[in-house]
């Protein structure tokens, strides 16, 4: 069990991502089609593991959603539908692409709750499965690409500091 306060930032981001809309059961919101609404959105992506466990990743990202969210656990079909919903944030709180962010992220025993700047984002909720040990993960994508010398589009840029553990 632990809490774990870090500040981070995206940098920067680049190039228009299809970004789905994330409804607040976890699902997407649908056309008149039933297809996944998609809009053309900045992006990044980054994320803090918890207990190293991939599934249990809360999002640092550019998604209008906001950071936080549970991706591994609200995409699994085989979750109950409280599990899935509790991995939505609540409010999208980050600050603007450039500007430090803080996650106050809570593990204790398979309930994780963050909060982002200051704000409840994910509430206490039950992750089913999560390991019972392991290290904490800060996630960054990608690199330069040798080819063009520049960052890949899932590369955010994104900076740490001020990491704390209780």
């Amino acid at each position: 069990d632990f809490v774990l306060h870090v500040q981070w930032r995206i940098k920067e981001t680049n190039g228009l991502y299809a970004m789905k809309t994330i409804l607040p059961d976890g699902s997407y919101k649908k056309d008149a089609d039933g297809k996944d609404i998609v809009t053309p959105t900045p992006n990044a992506d980054s994320g803090i593991l918890p207990r190293g466990y991939p599934k249990a990743q809360a999002n640092i990202w550019c998604w209008p959603i906001g950071s936080g969210e549970i991706w591994g656990y609200r995409n699994d079909k085989s979750m109950p539908d409280a599990v899935r919903a509790g991995c939505v944030p609540k409010v999208p709180a980050d600050k603007p692409v450039g500007q430090w962010n803080r996650f106050v992220i809570s593990v204790k025993g398979d309930r994780m709750t963050v909060k982002l700047n200051d704000q409840l984002v994910i509430d206490n909720v039950q992750l089913p499965g999560i390991p019972d040990d392991g290290p904490i993960g800060l996630q960054h994508h990608g690199g330069i690409d040798k080819k063009t010398g520049k960052h890949g589009p899932a590369s955010p840029l994104v900076q740490f500091r001020n990491i704390y553990v209780k």
